[in-house]
């Protein structure tokens, strides 16, 4: 008799990378219900509609669902309270979904240990020593810390999403995770595509015209978009389009010159034109693992990327992109006017892409969970 799989994520609140792995699992168990602790099905993609989906009790409060941050001083407890009756829970988690009880085993597929007590000055930002939210994380972390260690060492086996999360979870937790990258979405690349409204005038007279340079990010603090606007003024013979949105679209859109557009909330197939219509795709953050260097990458497009974190993983120098080796303007201006020396061959590109594809992830996560969780014995090793 088959076990009983059940899937668990922190929350569904917005459309990123960590979101996509979730659709690739669902994919991959198509009769998993998936648990979370916030659910806002305008934010994040449109294919959860279709899913079976248990929520907290918190997410009937409409603030949190829009931002689950306000409710950090609640998340430990609600999580603590969401147990889940299943044979084998896979956990895709970057700081709460790990800790969710369950009858039976628990794979955690981790994202990151949390930020928000690990590398609180990437998850704050600028936010200054008086600043609220500062103060309240100061205040919550000792015990935060506590129960997030306890949480760790319910799982039977973690799983790291990079190489750098690799070493994060040891140094954090002392468990050595074997490595499994997520995998990339073909629905980036396959399907029609659409030009984005409202770029009339600025991509050419119908707004239609490619050669852009791309950001795809969220806008926090420590994705260092400011830092690409920054090398953008000084270039105002290139275009750049960023998509995304997070707290610091404001002051984003305070400092963009001309050359530079900000958009959001873009459908699948403005993304892919957004994507396939490119110079370059441009990623200076310190992400955990690089994902949209394969989502341009889909499309025969390479990036100029921070020599730091998962793009280590994802790009390879001279295949499917280059690097800079500092999220500063100065910098990231001078990578992209080497860059355009370079000559490059899209069939290369999409062939990197493919060592991250969907079949590969499903395949090996269901080898870990058949050989070391279900039938096997072994905890998490230490």
């Amino acid at each position: 008799m088959a076990p009983k799989i059940a899937i668990a994520h922190d929350y569904l609140t917005q459309r990123g990378g960590a979101e996509r792995v979730v659709l690739s699992l669902a994919k991959a168990f198509p009769e998993a219900e998936i648990h979370t602790l916030f659910y806002e099905p305008e934010q994040t993609y449109p294919e959860f509609r279709e899913m079976r989906i248990r929520t907290s009790g918190l997410n009937r409060i409409g603030a949190f669902r829009r931002d689950p941050r306000i409710a950090l001083p609640l998340l430990a407890a609600a999580s603590s309270r969401m147990r889940i009756d299943a044979d084998v829970v896979i956990a895709s988690s970057s700081g709460w979904a790990h800790a969710f009880p369950t009858t039976g085993r628990k794979i955690v597929y981790c994202h990151s240990p949390a930020r928000w007590l690990y590398l609180p000055d990437d998850y704050l930002g600028e936010a200054g020593p008086l600043d609220p939210k500062r103060i309240a994380l100061k205040a919550l972390t000792p015990f935060l810390a506590r129960w997030d260690q306890r949480a760790a060492r319910t799982a039977n086996l973690y799983l790291a999403n990079s190489s750098v999360v690799r070493e994060r979870i040891q140094r954090v937790y002392g468990i050595d995770a074997p490595t499994l990258f997520p995998p990339f979405s073909p629905s980036v690349a396959e399907g029609e595509q659409e030009p984005i409204s409202g770029l009339s005038g600025w991509a050419g007279e119908d707004g239609t015209e490619g050669g852009h340079y791309l950001v795809v990010s969220r806008l926090q603090p420590y994705k260092h978009v400011d830092a690409v606007i920054e090398a953008f003024a000084g270039m105002p013979d290139r275009r750049l389009l960023v998509i995304g949105r997070g707290p610091e679209k404001q002051s984003l859109l305070d400092m963009a010159p001309a050359n530079v557009r900000l958009v959001e909330g873009l459908t699948d197939a403005q993304m892919r034109w957004a994507y396939a219509n490119a110079t370059a795709l441009i990623a200076a953050s310190h992400e955990d693992f690089g994902m949209t260097p394969l989502e341009a990458g889909a499309h025969g497009i390479p990036t100029i990327a921070l020599r730091a974190g998962g793009y280590l993983d994802t790009v390879q120098e001279g295949v499917n992109g280059t690097f800079f080796d500092a999220p500063a303007g100065a910098e990231i201006r001078a990578a992209v006017q080497d860059f355009a020396g370079i000559g490059w061959e899209p069939t290369l590109i999409q062939e990197r892409v493919e060592r991250f594809s969907e079949e590969r992830f499903a395949q090996e996560l269901r080898r870990w969970g058949r050989d070391s969780v279900v039938w096997g014995e072994n905890s998490v090793q230490r």
